[in-house]
This record gives C-alpha cells, sequence and structure tokens, in this order.
C-alpha cells in the first residue's frame, strides 16, 4: 500500500472511533441510553500498522486524551461531518450551547473546535478536575506546542483559554494525510524561498582552508545528535550551527549554502530580508518570528543574504527610533541563538555586522576573491561542453585568468554574454573578442576598467 493509502485506512478507523466518543459524550450529557457508563470504556483502536498517525501516536507515546484532541484537530479537514452535531441549538435562549464551543470558519461552513470543545468531550461540563487537566495538553511544555503539531490559536486578551480555536500544524496535517513533508510557498508570512543547485562540491573552487570550514558545517549536521544526545553534550553546548559567511559577491557564498542542504538532505531557505523589515514598530519581530516558528523543528537551513541589512551595528540611542532599530537586532539576536537548526548569514562586509552577533557564531568563514590558480579553474569550468573556445582564446585563457581579478559569479556573467553571442551568430565557437567585451562590461560595473 501507498503511504497515502496506509493514512486513509488508518485515519477512517480512528475518525470512526471518535464518533463514537462524542455521540457516548452527547448520550451521556442528555442522560440518553448509552451502552457505556464513561467515554473510558470505549476501547481506543490499535495504533501498530504503517501509518503515519501510528508511527506518530507510538513516538509521543499519546494517550486517550492527547489521541482524541489531535483527531478532533483533523477532523474539520478530513471529516468534517462528525462535528456537525456540535451545531444542536439550546432552545431555552435560541443559541448554540456555550459548553460546546467551536467557531464557524469564513469559507467553511462545518464546525471547527476550540479549547471548550475538548474539554466538554473529555472532561463534560461539570468535572473540573478533569477541566484544569487539559491546560497542560496546551502548555507551551507539552509536545503539541514543542514540536509544533498544534495549539490553540486566536485567544484574545481577558478571554478564557480554552476559548481559542484547535488547529493543527500544515506540516503535520500534510504528514498525516499525504504523508509529505510541508515545503511552504514564498508569502508575506512566510518571506523566504527554498533553493537549490544542481552543482556539486566539486564546482565549487574554494582554497583548502575555507572548504574545511564549510565542511565543519556538514560535520554538525551529521553528528550534532550524537553530542547533544548520546554524548551528553546538551546541558553545555546549545543545538543549532551558526555561522557568517563574509566576502565579495559572486565568490560562492549562496552556493555553498544550497550544496550544504544537498549534501545532508535538508532544505535551504533564503529570507528575503525587503519582505522581513519594516518600518513600523514590531512589524519586523512579527516577520521574523513568522520565519522562525515555521522553522522550528523542522531541520533546514535558514540562510540570510546581505544580512547586515537587518543584522547591521547597533547604534547610540539618541532617539526612540534607535531603541526601536536595537531592540529589532537584539530579538534577532535571540532568535538565531535559540534555533535548533543551522543559521547562515551571508555579508559583502563583515565589518557591517553588529559584534554581538559574531561571539555567538560558531564559524565565520571568509570566501576571499579567487587568486590565479583557482581563476583559471573557474574558468575551465564555466563554459559549456557543447561550445568551442576559438583558437586565440585557447591560448590567452590562462592570462585572462591571470591578468583579471573576478569572483566566480563575474565569471559566469561573462560565459553568458560571450555564449549568448555565440548563439546570436549561429554558432558555437566562443571567441576572445566577446570574452574580452564580457569582462569589460563586469568591471564597469565596478567602475573600473579593462
Amino acid at each position: 500500500m501507498s503511504q497515502i493509502e496506509n493514512n486513509a485506512t488508518t485515519l477512517r478507523n480512528q475518525m470512526q472511533w471518535l464518533a463514537t466518543v462524542i455521540d457516548t459524550r452527547i448520550k451521556l450529557y442528555w442522560q440518553r441510553d448509552c451502552e457505556f457508563t464513561s467515554i473510558d470504556e470505549i476501547p481506543v483502536p490499535e495504533a501498530n500498522d504503517a501509518s503515519l498517525f501510528s508511527s506518530i501516536v507510538k513516538h509521543y507515546q499519546m494517550g486517550f486524551a492527547e489521541r482524541l484532541v489531535l483527531l478532533m484537530a483533523l477532523a474539520p479537514h478530513i471529516q468534517p461531518h462528525l462535528l456537525d452535531v456540535f451545531f444542536i441549538k439550546n432552545a431555552d435562549y435560541d443559541r448554540a450551547f456555550t459548553e460546546f464551543g467551536g467557531v464557524k470558519g469564513q469559507n467553511h461552513s462545518g464546525f471547527i473546535p476550540t479549547g471548550e470543545t475538548i474539554a466538554f468531550v473529555l472532561a463534560g461540563p461539570n468535572d473540573l478536575q478533569s477541566r484544569f487537566m487539559l491546560y497542560d495538553l496546551f502548555s507551551e511544555d507539552h509536545f503539541f506546542s514543542k514540536f509544533n503539531i498544534l495549539k490553540l490559536e486566536n485567544i484574545h486578551a481577558g478571554e478564557p483559554l480554552l476559548s481559542g480555536v484547535l488547529r493543527i500544524s500544515t506540516e503535520y496535517l500534510n504528514l498525516l494525510t499525504t504523508g509529505e513533508s510541508y515545503r511552504p510557498d514564498y508569502s508575506i508570512n512566510f518571506p523566504a524561498k527554498r533553493i537549490a543547485t544542481n552543482l556539486e562540491w566539486s564546482d565549487l573552487v574554494l582554497d583548502h582552508d575555507t572548504l574545511d570550514e564549510v565542511m565543519e558545517i556538514q560535520d554538525w549536521i551529521t553528528h550534532g545528535d550524537t553530542l547533544l544526545n548520546d554524548w551528553q553534550l546538551s546541558k553545555k553546548i546549545k543545538p543549532g550551527f551558526r555561522t557568517l559567511f563574509y566576502g565579495p559577491p559572486g565568490t560562492g557564498k549562496t552556493l555553498t549554502a544550497s550544496l550544504l542542504g544537498k549534501a545532508t538532505g535538508l532544505d535551504v531557505y533564503r529570507i528575503d530580508l525587503s519582505m522581513v523589515v519594516s518600518k513600523f514598530i514590531g512589524e519586523t519581530e512579527k516577520n521574523l518570528a513568522n520565519i522562525f516558528d515555521q522553522a522550528e523543528n523542522k531541520r533546514w537551513i535558514l540562510f540570510f543574504d546581505e544580512a547586515d541589512a537587518l543584522f547591521g551595528k547597533r547604534t547610540q540611542t539618541s532617539s526612540s527610533n534607535d531603541r526601536h532599530a536595537n531592540q529589532e537586532v537584539s530579538y534577532l539576536l535571540q532568535r538565531v541563538e535559540d534555533f535548533p537548526g543551522v543559521v547562515i548569514l551571508a555579508t559583502n562586509i563583515k565589518a557591517n555586522l553588529d559584534d554581538a552577533f559574531s561571539r555567538r557564531f560558531q564559524s565565520m568563514i571568509h570566501f576571499a576573491m579567487p587568486g590565479p590558480a583557482q581563476r583559471k579553474v573557474l574558468w575551465k569550468q564555466a563554459f559549456s561542453d557543447k561550445t568551442l573556445c576559438e583558437t586565440a582564446l585557447q591560448q590567452k585563457l590562462d592570462e585572462i585568468a591571470t591578468k583579471y581579478e573576478m569572483a566566480g559569479g563575474a565569471i559566469i556573467n561573462v560565459v553568458r554574454y560571450s555564449s549568448l553571442m555565440a548563439v546570436k551568430r549561429g554558432s558555437n565557437v566562443i571567441t576572445y573578442d566577446d570574452v574580452m567585451t564580457g569582462i569589460r562590461k563586469e568591471y564597469r560595473k565596478d567602475g573600473k576598467t579593462a
């Protein structure tokens, strides 16, 4: 069976159990004939199949209450009609029963459970001791919250905790239904794009010492859990890895981040700082919180390119705006330090970053401009196998690599230009003149002449 078939079969059985529990609670509440005297008497279906629901139940050793809460959070998404029973009105007051809780969505016409719904089903309306015990299920220390499985949302100031809407995270909804890991799309709520590469480590041209430092990050991703758990270092060192990539544009910082993700099987998300930073007080912190909250426990690599736009030096507090900017940096510093995954900050100029970040990095890796020997490798790797270099270019390629200081990104731009000119001529021959024109174009960008 496919993962979707396994998930569907298991959740169909689990939802039948949930329906029985709800029906039993309703009958007991209205004092109708019922084969059970308590919902605790209802046999709980086994969780020993190949579905992800069963795996999660076993992994967290979920009890009766926890399993029911998870199924209630799933119900509006997979069998919403099971909750229609809660739409019954109180005839005395011509309104819904307060004890049933629940809300109605904007487009969803079905019943969306709240904490009150859970309290009614599990504890009934009068068992205060059982009701109070439910608070632990929605505390920050419970695995529901700690691992972003589900939580109560939209709790307005001054309103009861259990009035919050029961929401399952998109990640776990995807896992429990399709079996696929959730990969968020770029949006205002998640201003980050997943980046990947078709290249390999052999295509990355760095000096030996720089590459060794990069490999340390890969080693941490591979063996970090062993150090924290098996070697019991979790009390002495924080989880996660924080590193700074600094150096001129085009020297391989983004490619290195992409290759780390490819080599370790982790998704790499490049944060769009233009959508994160806001002039309105509190908005930047809110945008950052959205990113870090969604990335929590995902084992993603977060890549902040041109990070000095957000991580810049703090200023003397001469105005409220200065204090606000400093608060943003302090907040970001704390979130970066607490993030259990890999955070990579990239900047062209290291001196632009706040010194407080430097003390919290596990590594600071300099991506220097490539030297003549490295540029020779970059030039030879850059051209397509489908093209030919004219004799003049072949003879002068080493001279070009030695004479013209360029980063790998700039070299690729030159190759793109000269290849485009060859295609335009209906040829696959790259000429020396076109390469030199491309070099002059790149130099002009920096105000230099070639």
